[in-house]
């Protein structure tokens, strides 16, 4: 049961809007990456974004969720665009605009740095129009071929990008696109179209000279196949154009407990290496069951992997046949208490409270009790030795149970584990503007690497897990659909397929999952292939040449 309810983090996060309160203002923040992941060097991206009105809190997520994005190409700068001064353009190799206020006041010198320098700027969402008033239509039409107009009415329930439909949640995002003019002889190119409910289509994408204007915001209410894609491919147009096609794939073994049956976990390597496909193994060091949930004799139990010398052997064997171990958190639970669902290792939250609601729907509460840096470097420290005291090496690569954990507890951990694999979780003040309550947070997923603003270089999970009953008001996710995810990830020209896989499956399952990944164009890769810092001391397989992350 262990990811599920965070496979509801699939749905529930990837970037899925911000939950309400009011806004905020910040300071300008920045992120260094922590490994260059750009193909042909590092660009400086200035992420811009609003703040003002009832939800301007939310300008600082998106900009943290923009800025995520383009650390695959280099560094990046964030602040509000009210703070903007002449020439910041000029400063840097390309801009990102986020317009989440409508009619939010730009500054004059913003305007009239885009309008004027060739800076490439890429413009989300509202307020072009505000650059349309200041230049005059005819201007702005002769220097960027089309024009903004006001909100189409129509009801977009899907995107078009690279002959590919990438779906557009209709049923809980209401916004309209903006309209946008394309006269003849114009000059602008659309990149992308909005599929409109009924038929018809309407320009999603367009660009004219240097400008790129996506005519609402993708980081709302997205899911694996959604048009949020689109957005992370255009970023390439932006900061690294000349980026060849390279798809790759990556596979995780989930939720790997010392409980577990050391032939089941024999049986999943084998059916991978068979498969000539290296893979990743979520190791969570410590069993306990504190309530007897699950316990013959009705006693708790605690169980390491240093009791269980069967079970570690397995555990090595599977990094002989090409396995990268990965933390998943300490014990993959919370003290004595359900979170929400038995309190066992493996079933609830670690670094979070939850419960399960009337409606059957996870609900995420906050910060474990006494969440704090110490707390999580002390589960992470703990989680360390037991691996070590096994024989079981330091893996360089966390991942957090359900993928939820506080922003000081990614900021500790980062400073630990140099990689992350998970789902991003981001809160208000992530960019050291005023912190909210936790519902001020925003779920993101990456279809490639990224540095992300706590630290991290995150390696992708994109596509979800394997799920084949209904669970916590989500539906089953066959391989069918995993593999239909994949396919639309193909339109991100340097991108992954990265999904995860719960031992007690059949292996039969996990390796048709596999073929049909391959079969969609991808290649798999090892995780260790893509970490930053020193590979695992336990690896036993040839680690891939550096050069494999060109």
């Amino acid at each position: 049961m262990a990811a599920l309810a965070l496979a509801s983090l699939a749905g529930w996060g990837a970037a899925a809007g911000a939950q309400d309160a009011a806004g905020a203002p910040r300071a300008e923040g920045s992120s260094a990456p922590r490994a260059d992941v750009r193909h042909d060097g590092a660009a400086s991206t200035l992420v811009l974004y609003d703040e003002g009105g009832p939800w301007g809190w939310m300008g600082e997520l998106y900009a943290a969720s923009v800025g995520n994005l383009v650390s695959h190409f280099g560094r990046w700068r964030a602040m509000p665009v009210g703070r903007y001064r002449a020439g910041d353009l000029a400063r840097h190799d390309a801009a990102v605009y986020v317009g989440s206020t409508y009619d939010e006041p730009l500054p004059a010198a913003f305007l009239t740095d885009v309008l004027e320098q060739r800076t490439p700027v890429l413009w989300i969402g509202d307020n072009l129009w505000a650059l349309a008033r200041h230049a005059g239509s005819e201007r702005f039409q002769q220097r960027f071929g089309f024009l903004p107009g006001e909100y189409d009415p129509r009801r977009v329930e899907a995107v078009r990008y690279k002959g590919v439909e990438l779906t557009r949640d209709a049923v809980h995002n209401d916004a309209k696109l903006v309209g946008v003019t394309l006269p003849p002889a114009g000059g602008a190119r659309v990149l992308a179209t909005g599929v409109a409910r009924g038929g018809g289509t309407l320009p999603w994408a367009v660009r004219g000279g240097h400008l790129t204007f996506v005519a609402e915001n993708p980081l709302t209410y997205a899911t694996e196949r959604d048009r949020y894609l689109a957005l992370c491919d255009l970023l390439f147009d932006l900061l690294a154009p000349g980026t060849p096609e390279r798809h790759r794939a990556l596979v995780r073994i989930e939720d790997v407990l010392p409980t577990d049956d050391p032939a089941r976990l024999r049986a999943l390597a084998d059916a991978l290496a068979a498969e000539g496909v290296p893979f990743a193994v979520a190791v969570i060091p410590v069993y306990v069951d504190p309530r007897a949930a699950y316990s013959d004799d009705g006693r708790p139990q605690r169980v390491t992997w240093s009791d269980v010398p069967e079970a570690a052997a397995a555990l090595r064997y599977m990094v002989a046949k090409g396995g990268t171990l990965v933390m998943h958190g300490y014990t993959h639970q919370l003290g004595t208490r359900p979170a929400p669902y038995t309190g066992v290792s493996g079933d609830d939250f670690e670094f979070w409270t939850a419960h399960v609601d009337a409606n059957d729907r996870v609900v995420l509460d906050g910060p474990a009790p006494g969440d704090s840096e110490a707390w999580a470097l002390d589960r992470a420290r703990r989680g360390l030795r037991e691996l070590e005291r096994a024989g079981l090496g330091r893996p360089a690569i966390f991942e957090y149970p359900h993928y939820a954990g506080s922003a000081a507890d990614s900021r500790a951990l980062a400073g630990v584990f140099p990689n992350a694999y998970h789902r991003g979780l981001y809160f208000a003040g992530v960019l050291g503007g005023e912190k909210g309550p936790p519902a001020r947070s925003m779920g993101q997923f990456f279809p490639y690497e990224v540095n992300d603003a706590y630290g991290w270089h995150v390696l992708p999970e994109n596509l979800g897990n394997y799920s084949p009953k209904a669970f916590n008001g989500h539906p089953p996710r066959l391989p069918a659909e995993l593999v239909a995810n994949a396919r639309a990830n193909r339109v991100v020209r340097d991108g992954f397929a990265s999904f995860f896989f719960h031992g007690y499956y059949d292996p039969a399952v996990l390796v048709e999952i596999v073929r049909g990944v391959r079969q969609a164009g991808f290649t798999f890769v090892s995780a260790a292939s893509l970490a930053a810092g020193s590979p695992e001391p336990v690896r036993a397989a040839a680690r891939e040449p550096r050069g494999a992350r060109q």
